[in-house]
């Protein structure tokens, strides 16, 4: 009987391990590059369950500080995961994960010629800017504006949006002229060639520098850490450049 009850607490463990899923709170700048991380991950891990929850890195700091279920967090800059360590809710270190880059999106206005100047013209009625208190790509924004001059004539036409991928969104759709975005959005596949974009000079403005850490749970995944593993992994470095990411280590 020992040996049956014992063989049925293994079955159930084993069970309970390959079962295992992976919820991702991350940052909304990295939707299409995780989601083909993950469809990698997935392929090489076919019994793998990867959920990735996409918002500002504030609002998901404010969840999991609520008790969301994550296991990782990838956040838009390398301070609010360190909120979340501070508060006693993850285990292990932060890791920088890339370099993201802020650009300046039309699709009416050829900014790659025109570059901030574009902020200047007259047929500007409404500019995308992501939340700057929640959003590190929205807070550099305002940082550039206000440091070269443009924010106490700009103020008024400031439309602010959720988060990053929202600020693309209005950009993109029209809905206003001009759009700080993160230069991932610009080479997605959903607006690459399809508008123009202005790569802003990086010393314009506070390194985005993203990192991610594990969040604190009740029981171990095991499977959340080899997902971190290989995130952060070589492998991994050309799908991070190819949205216009730079990578620890180049």
């Amino acid at each position: 009987m020992k040996k049956i009850i014992l063989s049925i607490t293994l079955l159930i463990c084993v069970i309970a391990v390959s079962a295992q899923k992976v919820n991702v709170a991350a940052a909304a700048n990295l939707r299409y590059v995780m989601e083909e991380i993950k469809a990698v991950y997935v392929k090489q891990n076919p019994k793998s369950k990867i959920n990735i929850t996409f918002g500002s890195s504030g609002t998901l700091v404010q969840q999991i500080s609520n008790g969301a279920s994550f296991d990782f967090f990838m956040a838009a800059d390398n301070e609010f995961p360190l909120k979340l360590k501070d508060k006693g809710l993850t285990v292990g270190p932060m890791q920088t994960y890339a370099y993201g880059k802020l650009a300046l999106y039309s699709t009416s206005i050829d900014v790659t010629k025109t570059g901030l100047s574009a902020l200047k013209n007259p047929s500007v009625k409404k500019i995308a800017v992501a939340n700057p208190l929640t959003a590190p790509y929205g807070d550099r924004s305002m940082e550039l504006l206000k440091s070269q001059g443009f924010y106490d004539n700009l103020k008024d036409k400031i439309v602010i949006a959720d988060n990053i991928s929202a600020a693309a969104q209005y950009a993109f759709t029209s809905n206003t002229e001009l759009g700080f975005i993160a230069y991932s959005f610009a080479l997605a596949p959903d607006m690459a060639g399809k508008g123009h974009c202005y790569i802003i000079p990086q010393k314009m403005y506070k390194p985005i520098e993203q990192a991610c850490i594990l969040i604190k749970t009740s029981t171990v995944n095991t499977e959340t850490a080899k997902f971190k593993k290989f995130v952060l992994s070589a492998a991994m470095k050309p799908v991070w450049e190819k949205y216009g990411y730079g990578v620890p280590g180049k």
